[in-house]
């Protein structure tokens, strides 16, 4: 899923001038203007943070409703009522909107991504059974011969969208399994992107996609994905039982478990060296990669105990401090996902209040206030990043968005409204 961090506005507007030019049919309006109107004041809309919301307004709420909530805090209902404004009519929500403050039209852009982590938020919060309901009806309707999901509607099945959606289902109690088009589940379609532990490279990962010859290319964005989407986990997961390190074995038909655990022992061998993920973009240096290493925490945690998460963690308690004030609300989320996967605190998570600080970027939750351990220096960071990016959106999410637009890609219920624990 997921799925994902750093120049979100700038990749998407790039995506969206090239899915204009190859999926007129499901892309939005070609000519938007970025700078339409000034950010409005961080929570006076009831969205989080200020950067442009055009660009991953429903993922970045969805992340930062989902934290909240998994931290006992009751989210303001402003914020909730934003992110239910953006139900189109079909029961989607879209990655893209021109305007966020009209009615979607024929010519929006919508997305299994932005919408599976949507039903996630609204059934957590709960209250929101009919939106929940309508978006998951949608899902349904969009899934593919193979048991997958694209990016968008007809697109190619990809590990990250087919396990976000698991999720989905997994949260309001839909068993995937049961979710089949032709005979063929969603796990079904997870386990083809799952690599041989006899694999030259990236044995045991999961991949994206196949590439144009049909090779299996180990992604680890797409692993930690993976690894929950076969565990049947959603966004929000707690740590499971601890197990010794995960060991990639192959089988003639692995299971999903076995696949999980296969995903786990490469992402441990990877951040095995530095503690982290890295990434590298347009010919540069690698950097680390903090989003997709909190991911690879949660994955982690949740397929052999907090303690197979020990060392990635204690890295992005000790480094992750500044990217997050500069990335923003979905950064804060992230974090706070990863902490309550392992049992650490988010309220002393490396010195910071990752608590206080998501909800200083937002409207006051219900029933309180900022706390005033959101120090100025965490305000003024998000601040700072509020002109850059408040995006959660990891690197390969973008080149699978841009991979899904290259190639021209274009629950029953019944009203269930009370809070459901993830």
């Amino acid at each position: 899923m997921n799925v994902r961090r750093r120049s979100s506005a700038a990749a998407l507007a790039a995506i969206a001038v090239i899915g204009a030019a190859a999926a007129p049919a499901v892309a939005a309006d070609p000519s938007p203007s970025v700078s339409a109107s000034a950010p409005a004041k961080s929570g006076s809309s009831g969205l989080y943070g200020t950067a442009d919301p055009q660009y991953d307004g429903v993922w970045r709420q969805s992340l930062a409703l989902l934290a909240q909530d998994t931290v006992g805090v009751v989210p303001s209902p402003k914020a909730v009522q934003w992110l239910t404004g953006q139900q189109c009519k079909s029961g989607a929500f879209a990655p893209y909107r021109a305007d966020p403050a009209k009615a979607c039209d024929a010519k929006t852009m919508v997305d299994t991504n932005s919408t599976a982590a949507a039903v996630q938020a609204l059934w957590a919060v709960g209250g929101h059974g009919d939106v929940v309901e309508s978006a998951l009806k949608w899902l349904k309707s969009v899934q593919n011969e193979d048991g997958g999901w694209g990016y968008t509607p007809g697109g190619p099945s990809d590990a990250n969208s087919t396990s976000v959606v698991i999720g989905a289902l997994t949260a309001t109690e839909t068993d995937p399994e049961q979710v089949v088009k032709d005979g063929r589940s969603p796990y079904d379609a997870l386990l083809t992107f799952a690599l041989p532990c006899a694999a030259d490279e990236g044995a045991g990962a999961f991949a994206f996609q196949p590439d144009k010859d049909g090779k299996l290319l180990a992604n680890a964005d797409a692993t930690a994905a993976g690894v929950l989407g076969a565990l049947g986990k959603g966004l929000v997961t707690k740590a499971g039982a601890k197990s010794a390190a995960a060991t990639c074995a192959d089988a003639k038909k692995p299971t999903r478990e076995q696949a999980a655990a296969n995903g786990a022992a490469h992402l441990a061998a990877v951040v095995a060296e530095k503690g982290h993920l890295t990434s590298a973009l347009g010919g540069s240096a690698d950097q680390p990669d903090y989003g997709n290493t909190a991911d690879a925490v949660v994955a982690l945690a949740a397929q052999g105990g907090a303690d197979q998460a020990a060392k990635p963690l204690a890295w992005l308690e000790k480094n992750s401090a500044k990217w997050a004030a500069q990335s923003g609300p979905a950064a804060y989320a992230q974090l706070i996902l990863a902490a309550h996967a392992t049992g650490a605190d988010p309220r002393a998570f490396g010195g910071t209040d990752l608590v206080a600080a998501l909800n200083a970027t937002g409207p006051s939750p219900q029933g309180g206030k900022v706390s005033d351990s959101a120090t100025a220096s965490d305000e003024d960071g998000a601040k700072e990043n509020d002109e850059k990016d408040d995006s959660g959106f990891g690197v390969w999410w973008f080149v699978g968005v841009c991979l899904v637009f290259g190639i021209g890609v274009g629950f029953l219920l019944s009203g269930r409204n009370k809070k459901r624990q993830p």
